[in-house]
């Protein structure tokens, strides 16, 4: 199967946004977001209210795209001192004009703590008794949902055609010739940095980032590296809240997260097999994921929620004359919010 299926029609309130089609050239599909060129330089980003878990996109949740557009904005504004990034500004709740870049072949983990129930989770592969994970010696007597001695780079490769993700090690990046050994250094160490800052938001926020997933390329013209995708975010990232964090690992249950976990626990309980949850349950998750979301976006930005208008793609038909007007070479990352 695809990942995108879009026969599976979102069950997540009478209002989401899961597709898009502008007068716009060289559109491209992924599971969340949706892409056009604007110039040669610059890209129109979209990102939609579908949800994928397991390699399949099984739904939609109200104002998701809307909170994770709006909360890469400020991430990308908070680590622009660390790195190089594609974004360059927000022209839509749901949409944002970024810097073209060719991906690196490579998602870069980042894992603070051992958890997780995909078949490349660090938790799945060390109670199957794995030591050497990802390259990494893991000691024994580690406990799901613990912290880790310190924050661990975990690769994987890139799956295509609905395929899976499949762990590499940091060598092994190198030696198949995936990234070049300087940029994969630069990347590997870029990575760590914005984890450390990422973490250190979140806590304030009274969240802990437990992991993430990070998306580099280079820019075509330069070679620089750039961080893209999104970041930080409630897609990409598990957050936990701190405050029930302790009495949960007391209890052996699992954290209370503002993330898509909710969505992955459900199908774990279901041999990770997306058809065989049941139709209620699956709407229930997606529904009580909206709230999740929102709460991530208020507590790491400070800032209340204001739900745009749907439908989206009205919105975005709007913006067409600005949209066609050529993006200038004035256009830059914006900085860091102070």
């Amino acid at each position: 199967m695809s990942p995108i299926d879009h026969r599976s029609e979102p069950r997540s309130g009478s209002s989401t946004f899961t597709d898009v089609h502008l007068n716009l050239p060289d559109r491209r599909e992924g599971k969340i977001r949706i892409s056009y060129a604007l110039d040669d330089r610059h890209r129109l980003l979209i990102t939609t209210d579908r949800i994928s878990a397991f390699d399949r996109v099984l739904g939609a949740v109200r104002y998701k795209g809307q909170v994770l557009n709006q909360l890469g904005g400020f991430w990308f504004a908070q680590l622009g001192d660390l790195t190089a990034h594609h974004y360059v500004r927000e022209v839509d709740p749901n949409a944002q004009i970024v810097r073209t870049a060719i991906p690196l072949p490579v998602e870069v983990v980042v894992r603070g703590y051992i958890t997780g129930v995909t078949s490349t989770a660090l938790w799945t592969r060390y109670a199957a008794g794995d030591r050497e994970v990802y390259g990494h010696r893991l000691p024994e007597g580690l406990t799901k949902n613990s912290p880790l001695a310190t924050a661990l780079v975990t690769p994987t490769t890139k799956a295509s055609n609905g395929g899976h993700d499949e762990p590499i090690t940091n060598a092994e990046v190198v030696s198949r010739g995936l990234v070049s050994e300087s940029i994969w250094s630069e990347v590997h160490d870029r990575a760590l940095a914005i984890f450390a800052r990422g973490s250190h938001i979140a806590a304030k926020a009274g969240l802990i980032l437990a992991d993430t997933k990070y998306e580099f390329g280079l820019d075509p013209d330069t070679g620089e590296i750039l961080l893209i995708d999104e970041v930080h975010t409630p897609d990409s990232s598990r957050l936990w809240v701190t405050e029930s964090y302790p009495e949960r690992m007391r209890l052996g249950t699992e954290p209370e997260s503002l993330d898509k976990e909710l969505l992955r626990l459900a199908l774990a309980g279901h041999h990770g097999d997306p058809d065989e949850i049941p139709a209620d349950l699956l709407a229930a998750t997606l529904d009580a994921s909206s709230s999740r979301y929102i709460r991530a976006f208020e507590q790491i930005t400070g800032n209340e929620f204001s739900p745009a208008t749907y439908p989206v793609e009205d919105r975005l038909n709007l913006l067409m004359p600005e949209l066609t007007a050529s993006c200038t070479p004035s256009d830059q990352p914006t900085d860091r919010i102070q």
